[in-house]
């Protein structure tokens, strides 16, 4: 599971890091992107010191290959085979190009077994980015409920508010998103899965502790607790709050609800919450009547963007939850 704190690319990481690799230019007149197409071709020849057999393995005309390496020569300046008959043998330049080129070839071949196996419909990745008030009980069920159906599908799970996942979906660095609220944007598609009510949790002692059930107006005199500005469960507070005539005055700012929830034990405030799984001491959920206090929990994802095959699969079956992802018997 991912922290949020991988270091930017090419950023310096501090005395020992590893610097950043040199890119080569990927331009049309650049020397890599003229030799790149000729560089298998001539590692072929190469390892069977026989044209004719390396165009055979290759599926091409062997004129046709003769003439590539030629121009490689020419556009490289320098003699890379000799030849000796039917058969042809590395110049020293050859050799000094053709470890280079194997070394080229092995990282390609491993990246594309890495692209492949990242596709994989029954051992692929799925990236999944998910609310931190989801990590506990929602997000453990649906995996397991999914493994059991596809037992090797590899999972990077990250934890995050809902702006910085939307952003990290937008790059690409996550596939899906379990998020509150739902985004409204065009280049995304999100699909309500359920609905979590937000009681208003209040110390054991509060003047209020004895009812079930209030109006959230009767707590606008009250000091707040919250998540702080940018989660989405703030913005639903600040709403909430608005709908019923006032603006929250927050006393103290948080990252995760079990803090908060302790803050309000301690008698520093009140706060909408998610229901906690495990009763805490000290708290006492209030059901907010007016206005009603539910979040739409819902799965998003980059319209347009193909999906693999493990994430197309991830995503029907966390779909087929709706209305039942809250739900972790």
């Amino acid at each position: 599971m991912t922290d949020g704190t991988e270091r930017a690319p090419g950023r310096a990481a501090g005395r020992g890091a590893e610097p950043a690799p040199r890119l080569a230019g990927l331009g049309p007149e650049t020397a890599v992107a003229q030799l790149a197409p000729r560089l298998a071709q001539f590692a072929a020849v190469a390892r069977l010191e026989h044209v004719t057999r390396a165009a055979q393995l290759l599926g091409m005309p062997q004129p046709t290959l003769s003439r590539a390496v030629a121009r490689l020569e020419e556009e490289l300046g320098v003699e890379l085979l000799a030849r000796q008959g039917r058969t042809v043998r590395l110049t020293r330049a050859g050799g000094l190009l053709l470890a280079s080129v194997e070394r080229a070839l092995a990282e390609l071949e491993r990246g594309a077994e890495a692209a492949r196996a990242e596709a994989d419909p029954a051992t692929g990745r799925v990236a999944f980015g998910f609310l931190h008030t989801m990590g506990s009980d929602a997000v453990p069920a649906l995996l397991r409920g999914f493994r059991s159906v596809r037992p090797q599908v590899r999972f990077q799970l990250v934890q995050d508010y809902t702006a910085a996942m939307l952003e990290r979906l937008r790059a690409g660095e996550l596939d899906l998103c379990l998020v509150s609220p739902m985004p409204d944007a065009p280049d995304l598609t999100a699909r309500p899965l359920d609905e979590q009510r937000l009681p208003l949790v209040v110390p054991a002692d509060h003047r209020l502790a004895g009812r079930r059930r209030i109006r959230l107006a009767e707590v606008a005199q009250e000091p707040f607790v919250a998540v702080e500005r940018g989660y989405g469960l703030r913005s639903i507070t600040d709403g909430f709050c608005a709908e019923a005539g006032f603006a929250p005055r927050i006393a103290f700012e948080g990252e995760e609800a079990e803090t908060l929830r302790g803050l309000v034990a301690a008698g520093l405030g009140v706060a909408l919450l998610p229901p906690a799984l495990v009763a805490r001491p000290g708290v006492v959920e209030l059901e907010v009547t007016a206005p009603r206090t539910r979040r739409a929990i819902g799965l998003a994802w980059v319209t347009g963007r193909p999906l693999t095959p493990p994430v197309a699969a991830f995503r029907d079956f966390v779909l087929s939850r709706r209305g039942r992802l809250l739900d972790h018997g």
